[in-house]
């Protein structure tokens, strides 16, 4: 009789505890419920005002502006990064350690574990061709793995084209290759059989590694370059630019000169014979160029005098922009800075480094004066444009930088918020400088705009993606977009 009360006392305290687990779970829904409609209300109308913003300005399509970008491109691998690394058996490194080349599977470990905590995007040189044919060849294999159109160039390329440009492309690709180019992308360089690979190692936030957790999505990539270092499409690039006739000549790809084995002066001649082509320009002709992923000290030192006194805008994200301000300032490579940087610091760095620039260009043969400053970050974009030059629709093409990051990202051009989350802040500081002005974040006008010395700024928030598809050309996709409205 004792058990048979016991068992009935406990089927009691199951039924009872299953009805409160039910109620505690219907409480939590309905004290939920009001929380998340206002936050998915507030998605809803921030996505609706920047579609609104992005559609005040349409591209000319009587008259297609003409782009023309150099160089290079390659196939990207993409694929899971820590599938990759378990997959031909690297374990995780107990000395993270930034490498400039990577030589070795252990100088892979420890990169890879230096930068993949942060979530901080990195791009090295692989020298060991042994090391790099064994991950293209594990990666083929890998379930999951995507090819894809890569390099800078090649990707800004088909975002232009696909925004409503006619495109000129400097860059040496294969028939595959060339099949997935825009019709309104034409090829200047000579065809390859076997074009270039990186390798792009993904990653979404919380990944795990090891005890390593990477705190937000970013990827890792890797490449054994022998054509795009080499520049070796700046001679067909160049002689069919004059009879282009570009509304704007955009630079990217360079990186990929980083700590590349070059023989002795070839680099030097290759970025003189760039800035010849810099120089043949004309004055009318916007000339952008978009900074990646550098830790050689002398290459870009020697695109601080070859490349950036020679552009009038400038593109780059929140690692790459610290990274070009300290050595203006005489300071060295900066490897990783803070990838979820506030909009006050971000804003300080762009006006130091237009200050800087404006400065350094003062009396210099054939340099331009800078005029516009694009920084894309992960939580917003931020764009700077002197007053009265001829960049326009700076509202605009910042609303259209941003929605296309979560396009890009997600994979899909229709945005769902359902698979988006606001990450800024509902208001920001415009300065680190004590009693700045504070903007509010408002839903119905998110794109913040405001004057200053000689030049406007915008700022917009970006919803960015949950769901990610790919991080890899992000910051391409996200440059191109801007730039298609402002010229």
């Amino acid at each position: 009789m004792a058990n048979g009360r016991n068992t009935s006392s406990s089927s009691s305290l199951v039924r009872y505890g299953t009805v409160v687990s039910v109620l505690v779970v219907l409480l939590a829904l309905w004290y939920r419920s009001p929380v998340q409609n206002s936050l998915d209300q507030r998605l809803d109308t921030v996505l609706t005002s920047l579609l609104r913003a992005e559609s005040k300005v349409d591209v000319d399509s009587f008259r297609r502006p003409k782009v023309a970008i150099g160089f290079g491109g390659c196939v990207d691998i993409i694929v899971d990064g820590v599938k990759l690394l378990n997959e031909i058996g690297l374990k995780p490194s107990k000395t993270p350690f930034h490498h400039d080349c990577i030589e070795s599977r252990e100088q892979l470990s420890q990169s890879f574990a230096y930068f993949f905590p942060p979530g901080a995007a990195s791009e090295r040189f692989l020298s060991n061709d042994t090391l790099f044919n064994e991950l293209v060849e594990a990666s083929r294999g890998l379930h999951g793995n995507r090819w894809a159109l890569g390099g800078n160039a090649a990707v800004m390329a088909n975002r232009l084209a696909s925004e409503g440009c006619d495109v000129l492309l400097g860059g040496r690709f294969s028939s595959e290759v060339t099949e997935v180019l825009s019709d309104h992308v034409t090829v200047a360089g000579k065809p390859v059989e076997d074009p270039d690979i990186h390798l792009i190692l993904e990653y979404p936030t919380g990944a795990k590694w090891g005890e390593y957790v990477s705190r937000r999505a970013n990827r890792y990539i890797v490449h054994s370059d022998d054509h795009n270092p080499l520049l070796d499409s700046l001679e067909d690039f160049e002689e069919q630019l004059q009879s282009f006739r570009p509304d704007l000549l955009v630079i990217g790809g360079l990186q990929m000169m980083d700590n590349f084995p070059f023989e002795k002066g070839v680099r030097e001649a290759r970025l003189e014979h760039l800035n010849a082509l810099m120089l043949s320009v004309d004055e009318a002709t916007g000339v952008h160029f978009e900074m990646a992923s550098f830790v050689d000290k002398e290459l870009m030192q020697a695109l601080l005098s070859r490349v950036v006194p020679y552009a009038s805008s400038l593109g780059m994200n929140e690692q790459e922009l610290p990274n070009l301000l300290s050595l203006l300032k005489g300071g060295n490579v900066t490897v990783l800075s803070d990838p979820n940087p506030r909009v006050a610091t971000v804003l300080d760095q762009m006006r130091e480094l237009y200050r800087l620039l404006s400065t350094e260009r003062r009396g210099q043969a054939g340099g331009r004066r800078l005029t516009r400053l694009h920084v894309h970050t992960l939580a917003f974009q931020a764009i700077i444009v002197t007053t009265g030059s001829p960049w326009k629709n700076t509202m605009s093409a910042t609303a259209k930088a941003s929605l296309t990051a979560n396009r890009h990202v997600c994979g899909s051009p229709d945005i769902n918020p359902s698979k988006a989350k606001l990450i800024m802040d509902d208001s920001f500081s415009i300065s680190r400088q004590e009693g700045s002005q504070r903007m509010p974040l408002l839903e119905t006008k998110p794109v913040t705009c405001w004057e200053e010395a000689d030049y406007e700024v915008c700022v917009a928030p970006v919803l960015v993606c949950t769901d990610v598809y790919q991080t890899a050309g992000g910051g391409d996709n996200v440059s191109a977009a801007g730039l298609v409205l402002q010229i």
